[in-house]
């Protein structure tokens, strides 16, 4: 436990620093002694300045805040993940978990990620340390467990696991929008608030959709598992996903080598596969790389960037919707279709794979 004193430090000069110093105080128990004034004051900002960037950044103000480091100090380390935060992360209403956790369960890599009935748990690459969150979807919150090598990486990690579940969409806004479309409004209707599954790590998805491309769910799972076993760094009882490997050792094609060892020179180089990322760059670059279709591209545009308006038209999925629903087929007179439902064709394409029966849109019992 740290001394606290009530002399004032040189005063935070940036959002990022000022809620990690805080997190990092409140952890310590820093409220345990004095008030939210006095924090604030440590800080050297206003108590509204406080509160904003703390709500801002993990949706929750000091004091709760307070209360969920004393919470999980009661709570067993898990391992080298010594601070645990229970946390709700709130999401604008309607969320239809089913495609977005049964995704996230269908795919999950054997080592890296789990479902153990709820919640689904997964390891996070943080900048101070590793950590893994265990996420369960609730009526009207995520309740979320955040076990972290460093309490300054918490805000992070929230960021990281809301642009996974894609909280922070505006569900009324796209589902009135896909709904003017009356092939797409039954779907719409019967399941509204539906997201798009992202990802934690840009190039962790790349990587990953290179081992799925033209083969299973299930195969992909096994070959990225192998990958995990081989080269993932431990973290309690899950690992790291490796994001450095020597692509000889994956038992795939040759040509599927040849496609990684590209991409991971590109990751190591020219290619930015976060969030803040422009696609059309992201997408040019991509483009440039061997082995990397349309089909690749888009996935990556999807989950690793978050653009509401990826479209796989050549995805088998999506063809047998299609199908069904008398659209177009081939993938150029589909695009076209689908330029009705911009800007939101990641969420249309969502509801056209929930017309299938598979295990990616639905939770297991």
């Amino acid at each position: 436990m740290h001394h606290f004193t009530s002399a004032r430090p040189p005063a935070v000069h940036s959002p990022d620093d000022l809620v990690a110093r805080a997190t990092l105080l409140l952890a310590d128990g820093f409220l345990d002694h004095v008030g939210t004034t006095a924090l604030a004051a440590h800080l050297g900002c206003t108590t509204s300045h406080l509160r904003h960037h703390l709500t801002t950044a993990l949706g929750a103000d000091a004091r709760t805040l307070s209360r969920a480091f004393t919470a999980g100090r009661a709570l067993p380390p898990l391992g080298p993940l010594t601070h645990q935060v229970p946390l709700r992360l709130p999401f604008r209403p309607p969320l239809h978990p089913d495609n977005l956790f049964g995704h996230l369960i269908a795919t999950a890599v054997p080592g890296v990620e789990e479902w153990r009935d709820n919640p689904s748990r997964r390891t996070l690459r943080l900048p101070h340390g590793p950590a893994i969150a265990a996420l369960t979807p609730r009526p009207d919150h995520i309740a979320a467990l955040f076990s972290l090598s460093d309490p300054r990486d918490l805000a992070t990690a929230v960021a990281q696991c809301r642009f996974l579940l894609d909280l922070d969409a505006d569900p009324d806004t796209i589902d009135t929008d896909l709904a003017q479309d009356p092939l797409l409004k039954p779907l719409v209707l019967k399941a509204p608030g539906r997201r798009v599954p992202r990802t934690v790590n840009g190039p962790e998805f790349a990587i990953r959709a290179v081992l799925g491309q033209q083969v299973s769910t299930a195969a992909a799972r096994t070959h990225a598992a192998r990958l995990v076993q081989r080269f993932g760094t431990p973290v309690a009882d899950l690992h790291l996903f490796p994001l450095s490997f020597d692509p000889a050792a994956l038992a795939v094609p040759t040509s599927r080598r040849t496609t990684m060892t590209a991409l991971l020179e590109a990751l190591e180089s020219e290619v930015d596969l976060t969030p803040t990322a422009d696609p059309t760059t992201v997408r040019a670059t991509l483009h440039a790389l061997p082995g990397f279709g349309p089909w690749t591209v888009e996935s990556i545009a999807m989950r690793a960037l978050g653009d509401p308006d990826a479209f796989l038209p050549t995805d088998l999925g999506i063809k047998l919707a299609a199908a069904s629903l008398g659209l177009p087929t081939t993938p150029a007179a589909l695009t076209r279709r689908a330029d009705a439902w911009r800007p939101w064709r990641s969420y249309a394409v969502q509801h056209l794979w929930a017309t299938g029966d598979h295990e990616v849109n639905r939770i297991p019992l």
